[in-house]
């Protein structure tokens, strides 16, 4: 099983990354500048994980196959941040509405079974009949 964290582990240095990806080191600087991509840092190298290099590959196409320019290319990963955050929210509302809808569940289920035993108590005394009969 994968690391759920592997995709964001810093790898690769620029000049790696850039040959990864058929860019020039540059490009790369120069998408960092832009936001476009945030490569870790640890002293004055930059570590590219395997996500920054899907990122590049993305913006790659946007550019190169669709001839979006970096502005359009800012606005999309801008838009496309904003729909993973609005997604995580939702999905996060969703856990809670399921976690409250398995609870309300057993509520119901301790209710059932709480009116199951009213019923049976009343079955029984209604055939005991009236007390002190008399």
């Amino acid at each position: 099983m994968l690391d759920p964290g592997a995709k964001d582990r810093p790898l690769y240095i620029i000049s790696v990354a850039a040959e990864l990806v058929n860019m020039h080191p540059q490009t790369l600087r120069l998408y960092e500048r832009r936001g476009l991509v945030q490569p870790k840092r640890q002293g004055k190298n930059r570590l590219y994980s395997q996500r920054d290099i899907e990122r590049l590959v993305y913006i790659q196409n946007l550019t190169q196959e669709l001839g979006i320019n970096l502005a359009g290319v800012e606005r999309i990963i801008r838009l496309q941040n904003e729909l993973d955050q609005m997604k995580a929210l939702k999905e996060a509302e969703l856990r809670d509405i399921q976690d409250r809808l398995t609870q309300l569940e057993a509520m119901k289920r301790v209710r059932q079974g709480e009116i199951a035993d009213l019923q049976a108590r009343l079955h029984g005394a209604l055939e005991e009949g009236p007390e002190g009969g008399g």
